[in-house]
């Protein structure tokens, strides 16, 4: 073995870990877990089946999955806890994988950076491209797998049970929703762009009020349960994570960026399908798919064509190999084959069609 060639792929991809570390674990990935411990442990199941349950109505459920991503600034992997919390309550698979797919895809400051930075016809195809892919995505893994969905439902309520204890009727409704709405914030607030003083105040706040809620509100069985959640999605979820990323810095390490370039002239199956793998294979912070394209890839200065850049803008943000790892852990093999194979294939038909429309 050649250390000389070993070493700096091993490098690149430590390098890669420990940026996915230093800027995602503490302001994006442990307010996500804690969202999606108490979507599992304290949301009442029928609330999260309104609007994602598999007998809920398509225009409501489908319309709520597919804009979800407009207000979180998530990228494709600290949208996996949020994912594995609505599931584990029952959520259908078909709104579940769109919310999956639109949570990274239309991240509302993403898709502004893009029509700044890379014009606002791309920008606006993105978004597009995205709600409709979205939609389809979730349609497609509910006509194919919603058979299964009634046992799964009532596992996941066996599963995510809540102890039945004294003074959980005569607290008010919305307490559980307002719980969550406050560790969301959380999670809005630590990955904004204000300054570090502003933004340590304000999470600080935030998190204390969610902390006065949890002691005021709820049990000692509901505070066992949320706790216990999130420490099982935590160690579920995590590690594979690590394990991906620092996979992905390796392959990134070996990818041969000058002649993929050559590749994207055109806006053919080839290019947008090539660009449509690399996404779904990179990982890519939020924000950073928009240099990935204009400069890394050349789309800024013309060397990439309109049609892989979308494939990329959309594959990418969305999917990755940590992604992928562990999609394919929460919900089996079939599924996860079918959902990434249908972000890869549409991500290309996307970009087929606005390289089309845009020449």
């Amino acid at each position: 073995m050649n250390l000389e060639i070993v070493l700096p792929a091993l490098a690149a991809g430590f390098e890669a870990l420990m940026e996915y570390l230093s800027a995602h674990v503490l302001t994006c990935l442990i307010p996500a877990f804690f969202i999606a411990g108490a979507i599992a442990a304290l949301l009442q199941r029928e609330a999260v089946l309104k609007y994602f349950g598999r007998d809920a109505p398509k225009w409501l459920c489908y319309s709520v999955a597919s804009t979800s991503g407009t207000i979180l600034a998530v990228c494709s992997c600290t949208i996996l806890p949020m994912f594995a919390g609505i599931h584990r309550r029952g959520a259908g698979i078909g709104p579940a994988t769109a919310f999956l797919f639109a949570g990274p895809a239309i991240n509302l400051l993403a898709v502004v950076l893009t029509a700044r930075v890379l014009g606002l016809e791309l920008g606006a195809a993105r978004i597009a491209a995205a709600v409709s892919m979205a939609v389809i995505i979730g349609l497609v893994m509910a006509a194919v797998f919603e058979r299964g969905e009634r046992v799964a439902e009532r596992a996941a309520a066996q599963a995510c049970a809540i102890p039945e204890s004294e003074g959980v009727d005569e607290r008010p409704g919305y307490i559980p929703p307002l719980f969550v709405g406050v560790l969301v914030a959380v999670l809005l607030a630590a990955t904004s762009g204000l300054a570090i003083l502003p933004k340590a105040v304000i999470v600080g706040i935030l998190v204390l009020a969610s902390a006065w809620l949890l002691m005021r509100y709820f049990t000692d069985g509901e505070k066992a349960s949320f706790f216990g959640e999130t420490w099982w999605l935590t160690k579920r979820i995590f590690p594979l994570l690590l394990v991906g990323t620092f996979v992905a810095g390796i392959i990134g390490y070996y990818l041969p960026v000058e002649l993929i370039r050559m590749v994207f002239g055109e806006s053919d199956f080839a290019a947008c399908f090539v660009a449509s793998m690399i996404g779904a294979l990179l990982y890519m912070p939020t924000l950073l798919e928009v240099p990935i394209v204009g400069t890394m890839f050349g789309y800024s200065t013309g060397a990439m064509a309109p049609g892989p850049a979308l494939a990329l803008l959309l594959a990418g943000p969305s999917m990755s190999l940590p992604n992928m790892i562990v999609i394919w852990r929460i919900i089996g093999s079939k599924r996860a084959a079918v959902y990434i194979t249908l972000v890869v294939l549409l991500s290309t038909l996307m970009g087929m069609i606005y390289g089309m429309v845009a020449s």
